[in-house]
């Protein structure tokens, strides 16, 4: 390593050619190179010419896009001990490097610049690509800081390529020409990666995660385009803030909109935070001096007790599968750009230690490759990347369920609710299977439901948060606890009789639905996962009438609320939605609140007693 002199003395000296600077590696060294969409082109095309003449090197790299010159290094080489060590293997796709899994090595992301720093992993030469340096011998490693720095600053002999085109970003992200042994001037476009356009279904996990999303949030988004489709999602959110691994476009688009503003991370506040950049040229020139952007190595970014010090952490990753009790694999696809432990753990856990944090992992319900279902029996053969007792949110484009706390049943009961349809009759046989739930459960109706996302909605009465929204099958405990806190003469309004006891029998129909003859919408309040249900409209359909009867409950202190009249308004237009010709309600006379509630709806209500009952009734073509 070069001595700490005036670095303009010796610059011109540095300079020479990518394969004189390359035939500085000996045989049997290590040798790091660039990272993400930082790698050194020139260098990495001079390596792979020079490839022939080494013997027993290790190439150690994370993340690199995959380029012809990588799979070249592998394929040119009669050695077999000359070896890519992949920490991250992101999109690599090239049969030597992807298939060969010996040399993946599965290292959470906030531990790799130790690895490094400390020898354990000694790096003889780093490849790096930096900015040309400013009046004071500083260059910006860039859209590449995460471990590039540590194994620069670490290395035995740097060899750095001089690219105009690299952006100058603030932060911890810089590198001195004094501490660089030999300079490559060498101008070419960097590394870029398209934008993936989402799917419907990308867009639809992504609307269910953003409900979850609060106001004032600091948020970590992973690169897929589900991922990218949930930050879309965000854009009528405020004072988000950004503290991630990787800074991509969607992410300055939010910056530019305002949502994401920083202000109220609670720490490194007014700073989007990163630690590399996957995007186009157009997020490059925005980095560019950007006093708002600061990028910092990952044992900082990804550190978990730095991520926990945010205001309302979300971590938002992908899953490649998940099981019935929540174990997640998360490892391997060049389509999400995502493979290894990555930096998923470091965030999980982080986000779990904020205060008002969540984690939230998302799978697409069906694998694009096979058209499997991602949720499954168990996982056995894949390595597991989360584990389940660190597990908090899953998204599907079938709903979100909240796995703290609850047991292996209810966890077998949520992950069945938001898999496919197709599938989830064959997954509640394997969970009896494994005795997960008891041989008695059945799906009924809900087997083949598909969850109503637009009859969502969060209001405010009173200054409380009430979440209303179609009942799932995971719902039911707080339905039964719902009815157990109901007063006296509300439980015999709602049942016509005294009622002690809440059975399985009593909350199936509310609960096991298929939303189209049979919905139930429920009020909510409290912390999603941990919701108390404080009001309930339902309607059961009769197929022989093609008329729904409709019943409603509503606890004591949120009644004279008009929890009722949205309720019956959102029962309404969906009935009409889904071909039902009425309504119709069986109560007691002295039920003012019911014949109350018919009185809402822009219908021709008839009433008539039957014995000791009053019928209410109304059909959606008899307009009043």
């Amino acid at each position: 390593m070069a001595s700490s002199i005036y670095w303009a003395d010796t610059y011109l000296s540095k300079l020479c050619s990518a394969d004189k600077a390359i035939r500085q590696i000996k045989n049997g060294q290590r040798v790091f190179l660039g990272s993400a969409c930082g790698v050194p082109q020139e260098l990495a095309r001079a390596l792979a010419d020079y490839a022939q003449y080494l013997s027993g090197v290790e190439v150690v790299r994370m993340l690199s896009s995959d380029t012809a010159s990588l799979a070249e290094i592998a394929n040119r080489s009669n050695d077999s001990s000359l070896n890519i060590r992949n920490i991250y293997l992101g999109s690599t796709s090239a049969p030597k490097l992807a298939q060969d899994r010996r040399f993946i090595t599965p290292m959470n992301m906030s531990l790799v610049p130790s690895l490094f720093t400390s020898r354990r992993m000694p790096i003889h030469v780093a490849l790096i690509q930096v900015s040309p340096p400013d009046d004071f011998g500083w260059m910006s490693l860039g859209v590449s800081v995460d471990v590039t720095q540590a194994a620069a600053l670490s290395a035995g002999m740097v060899i750095a390529q001089i690219n105009p085109r690299m952006p100058r970003v603030m932060g911890r992200g810089f590198i001195h020409v004094n501490q660089v042994d030999y300079l490559v001037e060498f101008e070419e476009d960097l590394l870029t990666i398209p934008v993936l356009d989402p799917s419907d279904v990308s867009i639809q996990i992504g609307q269910h995660i953003s409900r979850l999303v609060e106001d004032g949030s600091t948020i970590q988004v992973g690169l897929d385009a589900t991922s990218q489709a949930t930050v879309h999602a965000l854009q009528n959110k405020n004072d988000l803030g950004l503290h991630s691994q990787y800074l991509t476009e969607d992410a300055m688009h939010l910056y530019a909109m305002g949502v994401l503003n920083n202000r109220r991370k609670g720490f490194n506040e007014d700073k989007l935070v990163a630690s590399a950049a996957l995007g186009s040229k157009n997020l490059y020139e925005f980095m560019h001096d950007n006093p708002a952007l600061e990028f910092h190595p990952s044992d900082y970014v990804n550190n978990a007790f730095i991520i926990a010090r945010h205001n309302k952490m979300v971590s938002i990753n992908r899953a490649l599968a998940i099981d019935l009790t929540g174990q997640v694999q998360a490892e391997a696809t060049g389509a999400t750009l995502f493979a290894g432990v990555s930096g998923i753990v470091d965030f999980v856990r982080g986000a779990r230690g904020s205060n008002g944090g969540k984690s939230i992992l998302f799978v697409l319900s069906t694998n694009t490759y096979d058209g499997k279902s991602a949720i499954i029996p168990r996982i056995s053969e894949a390595p597991v990347t989360v584990p389940r007792g660190d597990v908090h949110f899953i998204a599907t484009e079938y709903g979100v369920t909240n796995l703290i706390g609850k047991s292996l049943q209810e966890r077998a009961m949520a992950m069945i609710s938001i898999a496919h349809p197709d599938f989830r009759d064959e997954l509640l046989e394997a969970a009896k299977e494994q005795g997960l739930i008891s041989k008695d459960r059945k799906l009924g109706a809900s087997s083949k439901a598909i969850y109503p996302l637009h009859l969502e909605e969060d209001i405010k009465r009173d200054g409380v948060s009430i979440a209303i929204r179609p009942a799932r099958p995971t719902d039911e405990r707080r339905i039964q606890e719902h009815y157990y806190t109901l007063e006296k003469d509300d439980v015999l309004t709602r049942f016509f009789h005294e009622k002690t006891s809440f059975s399985h029998k009593d909350v199936d129909t509310v609960a096991q639905i298929d939303y189209l003859h049979d919905l139930s919408l429920i009020a909510l309040v409290g912390e999603p996962g941990f919701e108390k249900v404080v009001a309930i409209g339902e309607y059961l359909l009769d197929a022989d009438s093609n008329m729904a009867e409709v019943a409603f409950s509503t606890s004591r202190e949120f009644q004279g609320k008009g929890l009722g009249k949205l309720l019956m308004a959102k029962l309404s237009e969906a009935a009409r939605d889904n071909g039902i010709t009425g309504f119709v309600a069986y109560t007691v006379p002295s039920n003012r609140p019911m014949v109350g509630l018919f009185k809402t709806l822009p219908y021709k209500v008839k009433t008539v007693f039957e014995e000791d009952m009053l019928k209410l009734s109304c059909r959606f073509d008899d307009v009043a």
